[in-house]
């Protein structure tokens, strides 16, 4: 076309788009009567300078992105950045709008071709048109732009509570799970605040769909509180609240046996049962108090017209009201054959106890444990002369196949709790015409017998072990007694302890406290 074809009204240089003049320097204006518009060289490019009554024409969007974790405010809304580019044609626009086909979402700006879309549901795909506008009106639309899906920081997670266990200074705290923001979490994150107020080494869940962690290596004796926070790949949630405020017990571990009971005689004793043994841990706090108990051995047969008697209860008690007692139970006495104040065929029988004292004279019942502190005492011979074995802590009494032998004791268990392994709670063994039964592991005291004659034996002292039987040939001597027992409580060396009654030794960074008689311990 020719500058006559677009001729200017101006008194300036017209023409089309293509007759622009070729050389042009900054300031020279140029009527492009292809688009209507008076245009300007700025050194670079034409650029329209005024625009008299036309709207603009559609702009193109150049693309549409997800811009949700560059504001500190998404954590739950999606947002979309559309960048315009004008038409060239047509008015020149002083606003720029953007639309998703579904949801009724929008924005616009006045400044700049960048518009953004807020309050998006993070996660799900959106399709965006747009527009210009002048005072003179609005473009026709743009194409739709390809899909877009928002994402945003994960939605701050809902704190739930933080609580102990009465046996571990593990805290466990739990959470409601939100919206991961549009994309896969990479971490959820569990953070103590040491009294509530100054944050400690941070522990990640197992997993990020976990709704719950047990944190682990807190300070005993000590209060916290916790907070929670999500991951995801546009940045980490705000934290949420702090839970309720929880303070880390002192654990302690404990061993508690019973007195063991007396060896049976007169003139066919069986094995005196173990004491009751009890192990596990409680929670303590400072300034709690405990009371050890240690209870007595039991005595044997000495005389005619006596009974053997059970051995004496051992326990820890405190005046904390949520402590619950621990007791065991003294071991049962061996049965007799003849004397006594009970009738003849209750003193064959072995007394019940923590563990079972072995039966009298033929073919008497053991006795009966306690399940979880003790087993059964072992039945006399089915005949004469031979007692059955009092029961332990780890195994039943033996019960003897003839009067050659007497039932043996019963094992005891084994515990470390005073850093090295030392077995409780053994049986006493019965006796026999012949030879006494063996005592089982863990203190308890060999049965007599008559031929050879042998005395029968004590139970061990602290250890809770019951006392051989006799077979009451004057060479064998009494029924024996059972062994006393013991209480230990073990603590970190961490707690607030005093040295009490008794003093402390120390292994494995804890103390220990040995009681062999009643005594007090103030943590």
């Amino acid at each position: 076309m020719t500058f006559q074809q677009y001729p200017s009204k101006l008194g300036i240089p017209s023409g089309d788009t293509a007759g622009r003049p070729t050389n042009p320097v900054i300031g020279d204006t140029y009527y492009n009567g292809e688009i209507i518009a008076l245009e300007i060289y700025n050194g670079t490019t034409w650029k329209v300078v005024r625009t008299e009554g036309f709207p603009p024409d559609a702009p193109t969007i150049t693309s549409v992105t997800d811009s949700s974790s560059s504001l500190a405010y998404a954590s739950t809304a999606g947002t979309l950045t559309v960048e315009f580019v004008p038409a060239g044609t047509g008015g020149t626009p002083t606003q720029y709008n953007a639309y998703t086909t579904t949801g009724g979402h929008s924005g616009f700006t006045t400044v700049g071709t960048t518009v953004t879309i807020t309050g998006l549901t993070p996660g799900t795909a959106y399709t965006v048109y747009g527009n210009a506008q002048n005072g003179s009106g609005t473009s026709t639309n743009t194409a739709n732009a390809a899909p877009v899906t928002p994402t945003t920081l994960p939605e701050v997670r809902t704190i739930g509570t933080a609580s102990t266990s009465s046996v571990t200074t593990d805290v466990t705290v739990t959470w409601t799970n939100g919206s991961n923001g549009g994309k896969n979490l990479t971490s959820i994150t569990i953070t103590p605040f040491l009294n509530g107020t100054t944050a400690q080494t941070s522990q990640t869940a197992s997993t990020t769909s976990s709704t719950s962690h047990a944190f682990t290596g807190l300070t005993i004796g000590s209060s916290y509180t916790f907070k929670v926070k999500a991951t995801n790949a546009n940045g980490t949630s705000a934290d949420s609240t702090a839970t309720n405020s929880v303070n880390i017990p002192i654990i302690a571990d404990y061993l508690v046996v019973a007195g063991g009971g007396g060896g049976g005689g007169i003139t066919v004793g069986g094995g005196g049962g173990a004491g009751g043994m009890l192990t596990g841990s409680f929670a303590a706090a400072t300034g709690n108090v405990f009371t050890a108990t240690v209870g007595g051995a039991g005595t044997g047969v000495l005389v005619n017209g006596t009974d053997a008697t059970n051995g004496g209860t051992s326990s820890i008690t405190s005046a904390v009201t949520s402590f619950t007692t621990i007791t065991a139970t003294g071991g049962g006495a061996g049965g007799n054959y003849s004397g006594g104040t009970n009738p003849a065929g209750a003193r064959r029988i072995g007394n019940n106890g923590g563990s079972g004292g072995g039966g009298g004279d033929e073919n008497r019942a053991g006795g009966t444990g306690i399940s979880g502190q003790g087993n059964n005492g072992g039945n006399s011979f089915n005949g004469q002369w031979a007692g059955g074995g009092g029961g332990g802590a780890g195994a039943a009494g033996g019960t003897p196949t003839s009067n050659a032998n007497g039932g043996a004791g019963g094992n005891g268990l084994a515990s470390s709790i005073t850093g090295s392994s030392v077995t409780y709670a053994g049986g006493g063994g019965g006796c026999s015409d012949n030879a006494g039964g063996t005592a089982g592991s863990g203190g308890g005291g060999a049965g007599g017998g008559n031929s050879p004659a042998t005395n029968s034996q004590a139970g061990g002292t602290n250890l809770g072990g019951g006392g051989g039987g006799t077979r009451d040939n004057p060479a064998s001597g009494p029924g024996a007694n059972g062994g006393s027992g013991v209480v230990i409580i073990s603590l970190p060396s961490a707690a607030a302890s005093n040295t009490g009654s008794p003093t402390y030794t120390q292994s494995g960074g804890r103390h220990i406290y040995k009681f062999t008689g009643t005594g007090t311990l103030t943590i």
